[in-house]
């Protein structure tokens, strides 16, 4: 696909090549007028009288051969000790004698990159469970979470700022315990998810 920036797209490939090749207009006057280089125009207008209108589109960037790709054998192991052991790359690469690298990159190629993708029981590819029809059952939760002072708790602006923080919040709101120490209070977040589209929402009553 061309980018943004391409100076030819399919259809300006089309029309440069039929200059050259239908009209005859010399090779480099026909660069000019597209603003590209010579070498680019003779390129488009060889594709064109090799293969018609049809090779002026995109073509993949991959080789046709990878005379250095590992061997379908090796890959096999990789895939075996992955499944089967759930290994990671370094324990893969130095049970098969190879750089780390390139059994990453054949995870990758085989989407066997992430342990998450796979069952830690069986080796075998996790299966989504799931209800035919939205609507059909709601998963609902309710998740208790600290309430975070006006300004910040101190695990984002350090302990003695978060407690100068916290005591203003009380004072705000009144929140103290039975000792009078300023308390910030919980919010209880009411989560309902849809088994079938996991779409979730999220509220907190109180507000």
């Amino acid at each position: 696909m061309s980018h943004a920036n391409a100076a030819l797209t399919p259809r300006a490939r089309l029309r440069l090549a039929r200059l050259i090749v239908d009209d005859g207009w010399p090779v480099a006057r026909a660069a000019e007028r597209y603003d590209v280089s010579w070498p680019t125009a003779k390129r488009w207008a060889e594709r064109y009288r090799q293969h018609g209108a049809a090779a002026m589109a995109d073509r993949s960037s991959r080789p046709h051969h990878s005379p250095a790709r590992t061997p379908q054998p090796v890959v096999r192991k990789i895939v075996h000790l992955r499944w089967k052991q759930r290994l990671g790359p370094l324990q893969i690469a130095g049970r098969l004698g190879m750089p780390a690298s390139t059994v990453h990159a054949v995870l990758r190629r085989c989407r066997l990159n992430r342990l998450s993708h796979i069952d830690r029981v069986t080796g075998e590819p996790v299966r989504r469970y799931e209800h035919d029809h939205p609507g059909a059952m709601l998963h609902v939760d309710v998740k208790k979470l600290g309430n975070i002072p006006d300004g910040g708790g101190w695990r984002h602006v350090g302990r003695a700022q978060g407690d100068r923080n916290r005591q203003a919040t009380a004072r705000r709101t009144g929140a103290r315990s039975s000792r009078y120490e300023p308390q910030v209070g919980t919010a209880f977040v009411h989560t309902v998810i849809d088994d079938h589209s996991r779409i979730a929402y999220a509220r907190n009553p109180r507000r």
